[in-house]
């Protein structure tokens, strides 16, 4: 593509004597704002989707993929089983949940109330992976697991009573009052997730059901996918099965929460996304004011026999050369930051005595990073076509330039 001619001018551009030092300093200035641009580009993107996968595990983790509520119905065994037949390879769970607080050492919080099933494996097994004191075994009736964070709050830990208060409302002599029962804490666990930490209660799906004054016919259904991606089209379809129950997916749940992390997402690449362009004019401006000095030069290679368009790429692979290597080391560092970024965070927060990030805000107990290749992909070729675009344009001006004119003095 390139001549050996073509290649050495171009390599001579890149090495400007000493009378052309501001254009050395331009040189490098492109040099790193490309760079850098690159780099915090993949940084943030990393980042990003980090703490987009981060969160859909955690959310995941905790909640079902789909959820068929009776909806005043009644759901009977047939219908589970149709399911099961119908959609090969699902988890079909019963489940109870709902709003309740709880009351502690004269301290009440608002919370979550789960009801579980023990005997389902894919409850036991989350339990399990969770589980930071206590013992699945004694998860029975009137025993239930909080989370770690939730107990700190309240100052609970394994073995403690506490009440928990429902929604639903019994008849006494003194009027209408909430449920209230009294439990005890089998044990606690830890999500790694601090909202749910806070404000969940696992209860046994028996206690679920007495504490809401309901029965098993008010159970929900829980359905499991192999791949939760795939929950609005099968909610389409259970839905065609019998729309009398109201269902809905993880996604429902979530969408104004993701629909804004991926507007964020979008809209900071545009904005990191300037700093590759602003860089690109420094290429811009380089290369006119080397192609001015150079004139006498250009019309001498010209007088020699060099084409116009042989002196023109010479000039377009010098800024070019500024921008590909300034994307290589920015594509290197970017992934090696990538990798490292909770390290230099507790460094910095150890050093500076700073809280970078936060728990309690951003919901993860460690900064999340994830590097996706397809995204250093377009982040790579975006900054090699604007580099491309920034060489172009003033290596173009030397067509117009009239040889007779630059030797006229000589």
């Amino acid at each position: 593509m390139f001549t050996k001619v073509e290649r050495l001018i171009s390599f001579r551009n890149l090495r400007p004597k000493k009378k052309e030092g501001f254009l050395k300093i331009i040189s490098i200035f492109s040099f790193l704002g490309i760079m850098l641009g690159v780099a915090i580009l993949i940084i943030v993107m990393s980042v990003m989707n980090g703490f987009k996968t981060d969160l859909t595990k955690k959310i995941l983790g905790l909640n079902p993929h789909i959820v068929i509520q009776p909806n005043s119905y009644i759901i009977e065994n047939n219908y589970i089983s149709k399911l099961k037949e119908d959609f090969k390879g699902i988890s079909v769970n019963k489940s109870f949940s709902g709003e309740g607080i709880i009351i502690s050492n004269d301290n009440a919080k608002g919370i979550f109330l789960k009801g579980i099933n023990i005997n389902e494996q894919r409850s036991i097994d989350f339990l399990k992976k969770s589980i930071t004191s206590g013992d699945i075994k004694t998860f029975k009736k009137n025993y239930v697991f909080i989370g770690t964070e939730l107990a700190y709050n309240l100052n609970l830990k394994e073995g403690d009573n506490i009440s928990l208060m429902s929604s639903a409302f019994v008849a006494t002599p003194l009027g209408s009052l909430p449920k209230q029962e009294s439990y005890k804490i089998a044990g606690t666990f830890n999500t790694g997730f601090l909202e749910f930490d806070q404000n969940i209660v696992f209860l046994n799906i028996d206690d679920a059901l007495s504490i809401f004054d309901k029965e098993e016919k008010d159970l929900n259904i829980e359905i499991y996918l192999k791949d939760p991606l795939d929950a609005n089209s099968y909610k389409k379809k259970i839905e065609k099965i019998n729309p009398n129950f109201f269902i809905y997916t993880w996604s429902d749940l979530n969408k104004s929460f993701f629909s804004a992390l991926k507007v964020e997402r979008n809209v900071m690449f545009i904005i990191l996304t300037l700093i590759v362009i602003v860089a690109a004019f420094n290429i811009i401006s380089g290369l006119t004011i080397l192609i001015k000095n150079k004139t006498k030069e250009i019309a001498i290679l010209k007088t020699l026999g060099l084409s116009n368009q042989s002196i023109k790429k010479s000039f377009f692979l010098t800024g070019f050369s500024i921008g590909f290597f300034g994307t290589i080391s920015g594509v290197i560092l970017g992934i090696v930051f990538s990798y490292n970024i909770e390290r230099l965070r507790i460094f910095l927060s150890s050093v500076f005595n700073l809280e970078i990030f936060p728990a309690d805000i951003y919901f993860l107990e460690k900064l999340p990073s994830e590097i996706n290749f397809s995204s250093i992909s377009i982040i790579f070729i975006l900054s090699l076509t604007v580099s491309a675009i920034a060489s172009y344009l003033p290596a173009m001006s030397i067509s117009k330039m009239k040889t007779f004119r630059a030797l006229k003095y000589e």
